[in-house]
């Protein structure tokens, strides 16, 4: 099992040098293939040992100990104008793989505790082949480490997950052609004229640390839980500030961002209800975008995220079908207003997590006494925005995904 164990951490850390793209803003709608499967569910229904992350007292499921790896493979499809009459341009950011892998063990018949790693946030786009879009390209990366802790009495159960975050942030940009402003924000007619690219000085990496704390109960069939995770600021040092620099020196914000790109706090409840091979499930959860550093300074909204799912399950297989929907966080900012034509700008053409309904199928398989396949497939319909961007006229990006999920697990 040991030798399992290394693998499995072995292929998790191979994995997270990968870009990712997310869906409710740039949150996966859910870690692990079984929760993907049932539009993200995992508040109130438990899921093994991949619960880790998003109720971390549910992993008193687990029985014995239980090893879960495995993967996504996204394949967004982005593409954006940026200027009336322009023309649209595909990223080329456009397939990403995320690891995943999770450990829980029951120690006794009241405490369990595991380990997990998971890609859990991401976004990203490629523009710099086009001969527009500022040739812009962005790649956001987070991955996190989780150590839950579980105690289970008479069907309540409570945990907690302490959390270290890892993250990487780059944004590079093309400045040739950008009109210049003075310092009312008139365009003074002239147009920048910079070789190559305005760029930051590369990729910036930060750890950042925070918690999660879940609780449930189960009493005939019936499974309710709750649960929050903390904020968990991160720092990329001069990624941001150097990016919006530029965008003051031309007379489009009144002063640079600060670093400071802070993951929200979330808090949920959900409920699951088993009716012999049937079960019926749908968690609530609530996204504080606006509270966090960096995205209130990009304009964006909390998101209410509602997920219903859905699975039929016998012996030796399981189906499942789900359904995810949250409004979009970017909303159109005022053009008029201090930074209002950069932030639409970068929102839509940088970091468009626009989508927001979210169609899932999956199923599980049991290959032998100890070993089991999950799969799952998530459709999100395209979103297309547009938005103001002052004298360039208007920016339209339309976005859609597919992913495809698989992971084994070992019971012991």
């Amino acid at each position: 099992m040991k030798r399992t164990i290394k693998l499995a951490v072995a292929a998790a850390v191979a994995l997270t040098a990968t870009s990712a793209f997310a869906t409710n803003g740039d949150h996966l709608i859910g870690t692990g293939a079984k929760a993907r499967g049932m539009g993200g569910i995992g508040i109130g229904m438990a899921h093994g040992a991949e619960s880790a992350l998003s109720n971390p007292a549910l992993i008193t499921s687990v029985k014995g100990t239980e090893i879960s790896f495995g993967g996504t493979v996204f394949m967004p499809d982005v593409e954006t104008r940026l200027g009336t009459g322009a023309d649209t341009y595909k990223s080329a950011a456009d397939l990403s793989v995320i690891p995943e892998v999770s450990i829980a063990q029951k120690v006794s018949n009241n405490f369990s505790w595991g380990i997990g790693m998971f890609g859990v946030a991401g976004m990203g786009v490629d523009y710099r082949d086009a001969d527009g879009n500022m040739g812009m390209v962005t790649n956001l990366q987070l991955m996190q480490f989780a150590v839950p802790l579980a105690y289970t009495e008479s069907g309540f159960s409570i945990g907690i997950a302490p959390v270290v975050q890892y993250g990487s942030l780059d944004m590079d940009y093309n400045a040739d052609g950008f009109p210049i402003f003075n310092s009312m924000g008139a365009p003074v007619g002239a147009l920048n004229t910079t070789t190559g690219k305005a760029t930051t000085s590369g990729v910036a990496q930060d750890f950042g640390m925070g918690y999660n704390i879940g609780a449930s109960y189960e009493m005939s069939g019936l499974t309710v839980g709750a649960s929050y995770k903390s904020a968990i600021n991160m720092n990329y040092r001069g990624v941001l500030s150097s990016a919006s620099s530029d965008f003051m020196s031309w007379g489009y914000m009144a002063a640079p961002l600060s670093d400071d790109l802070e993951q929200p706090a979330e808090i949920g409840v959900g409920a699951s209800y088993v009716m012999g091979e049937h079960t019926l499930a749908v968690d609530y959860k609530k996204i504080k975008w606006s509270d966090a550093k960096g995205y209130k300074d990009f304009g964006w909204e909390d998101q209410n995220v509602i997920m219903v799912g859905y699975q039929f399950a016998q012996n030796d297989y399981a189906l499942r079908a789900g359904y995810n929907h949250a409004s979009n966080p970017i909303k159109e900012l005022n053009t008029m207003a201090p930074g209002g034509t950069a932030f639409n700008m970068l929102n839509l053409l940088g970091f468009p997590g626009i989508v927001e309904s979210h169609y899932t199928v999956g199923g599980s398989y049991t290959l032998s006494k100890t070993a089991s396949l999950d799969l799952a497939y998530v459709y999100t319909p395209e979103t297309k925005k547009t938005y103001s961007v002052g004298m360039f006229g208007d920016i339209e990006t339309k976005h859609s995904q597919q992913a495809i999920s698989g992971q084994v697990n070992f019971a012991f």
